[in-house]
């Protein structure tokens, strides 16, 4: 797949990474090249233990390649110490898990701006406007002094994505973001990260087991054993489920 700098905010080059030694030597990415494309919803998909989560680590500098080389935007950040990989993904890079990770002892608005707190700066006036916007479209409004402890599993899940998308930063990932979500919930959620690459231009790249969240993407990449298996356009539920279940059948 060939992507030019202009068109990827994130990339790998023939990525690596191996566990263990010898005989107990496990390959969770296999030569992986591959580039999330701007301004798009990417679904990476695959089954447990395809490499689809250390993809995540990887391209997000929370983990390192054995080998090849990794990319945000034009600044490759194989070589990068811990100090200046922290910066990196403080200022661009957000993040969505499927546990929440928020702070239980700040209310929802002390949540929201914990990025800018941790990067020794407040919200500018444009990034109060969004951040506002973002909690209004969200149905937060009446939420920002409860604490997550008092608010569902949702509304917790409203407040990270509000979080992450604060700063409006180059990518955000997410880690299979609706799997402690019941059904409806999940579907709000997805359909929150599909109107934020839609209307507002933001790059995602969501993990995922879950054919019916890998239908709200724009891209799908297929990880099987570390490798890339297939790529296409979106699809309905019900074809990527068909297509993954072809993809086992022939492994």
């Amino acid at each position: 797949m060939e992507n030019t700098l202009t068109e990827t905010v994130a990339r790998v080059e023939a990525a690596t990474k191996t566990y263990g030694t010898g005989a107990g030597r496990v390959a969770a990415l296999d030569g992986v090249t591959l580039g999330i494309r701007a301004g798009r919803f990417t679904a990476i998909m695959g089954p447990s233990g395809s490499g689809k989560s250390t993809l995540m680590h990887v391209m997000a500098g929370l983990d390192t390649v054995t080998t090849g080389r990794v990319f945000l935007g034009d600044t490759e950040i194989t070589a990068l110490g811990d100090s200046e990989l922290t910066v990196l993904r403080r200022r661009r890079v957000g993040f969505v898990f499927q546990s929440f990770n928020l702070m239980p002892t700040l209310d929802v608005r002390a949540n929201i701006v914990l990025p800018f707190e941790l990067d020794g700066r407040r919200p500018t006036a444009a990034e109060s406007e969004w951040i506002d916007h973002l909690i209004a479209s969200l149905g937060l409004g009446d939420r920002l002094t409860h604490r997550p402890h008092e608010l569902s599993g949702g509304q917790q899940q409203r407040v990270a994505i509000v979080r992450a998308l604060a700063t409006r930063p180059d990518l955000v990932f997410a880690d299979e973001p609706t799997g402690n979500l019941d059904s409806r919930t999940g579907r709000e959620v997805l359909s929150v990260l599909r109107e934020a690459s839609r209307e507002y231009g933001q790059s995602i790249a969501m993990v995922t087991h879950d054919p019916v969240a890998a239908s709200f993407a724009d891209q799908l990449v297929f990880l099987a054993d570390g490798r890339i298996a297939a790529e296409r356009d979106r699809g309905t539920a019900e074809e990527i489920s068909a297509f993954m279940l072809a993809m086992e059948a022939r492994a």
